[in-house]
């Protein structure tokens, strides 16, 4: 029943996905546009199918992910998101979101990480990865960002996610600084938050993963942090590698405090 509702309403927002974008590109007021989506975000799609996928028995161990340790207890996702990444004692290693849920298709239900980690977004094993990822984030829409960094590797992680942050390189010698360091700054109809204040990396971190309007899709912060690499014309990384999650460390420690809004709407 939820695959029949789903795919009538995939089918939905394909007919008016013109008319959306060609609102977005009227209009730079894009804050408003993304008000008016506040209650039929078409992430919820990718959520039923995460929901979905978090309680079907799959892969070779025919299991679900409903024994799935988020930080908060085996099967719970209520504010989980909001305190990732952090430390897990089972894996002795800093984990974000995406690297947590492999963590479980690979012990729980059998899946291969390396199925994963070398496919392609949006497509097979990833592809519901990103699904499941809107589900949790679901769960932890409008609560407060907390990420513990007391734990040695945390502080590790954070500090190599801002000297990443700040590291030039690619034929353009871009940085993440060289486009989230100031306030104002602005690619086409998008906001860029500045990053190096705890208010603009809340609003840069809480707001990813995030439907993107202009291509109908449904990008992680994976997704997101990969194409950031891409656009810095510069070595793409590992998907769930540590420079990744040290990233995202920098990001969620520095926004501790604010207010996550997940699933974002993006241009």
């Amino acid at each position: 029943m939820k695959k029949t509702i789903m795919a009538v309403a995939i089918g939905a927002v394909a007919l008016t996905a013109p008319n959306m974008q060609a609102m977005a590109s009227e209009d730079l007021n894009f804050d408003a546009y993304r008000q008016m989506l506040a209650d039929g975000n078409p992430a919820e799609l990718f959520e039923m199918e995460g929901e979905e996928l978090w309680r079907t028995a799959r892969g070779p161990k025919n299991a679900t992910l409903e024994q799935c340790d988020l930080g908060v207890g085996a099967g719970v996702v209520d504010g989980a998101a909001a305190q990732l990444p952090r430390f897990f004692a089972d894996t002795g290693k800093v984990q974000d979101l995406e690297s947590r849920l492999m963590h479980c298709m690979e012990t729980l239900q059998g899946i291969p990480s390396a199925e994963i980690i070398n496919g392609k977004f949006r497509q097979g094993e990833r592809g519901k990865l990103a699904s499941l990822v809107a589900y949790v984030v679901t769960h932890s829409n409008g609560k407060k960002v907390q990420v513990d960094l007391s734990h040695p590797k945390m502080k590790e992680m954070y500090d190599m996610g801002e000297k990443v942050f700040y590291y030039r390189t690619g034929a353009m010698d871009f940085s993440c600084a060289s486009c989230h360091s100031q306030d104002g700054k602005r690619i086409r109809a998008t906001q860029l938050p500045n990053i190096t204040t705890s208010k603009g990396a809340a609003e840069g971190w809480g707001s990813w993963p995030a439907y993107r309007v202009s291509n109908s899709q449904f990008w992680t912060m994976q997704h997101r942090l990969w194409d950031c690499f891409r656009q810095q014309r510069t070595a793409e990384p590992v998907f769930a590698s540590d420079v990744t999650i040290a990233l995202s460390v920098f990001m969620a420690g520095k926004g501790n405090g604010y207010e996550a809004v997940w699933p974002g709407v993006k241009r």
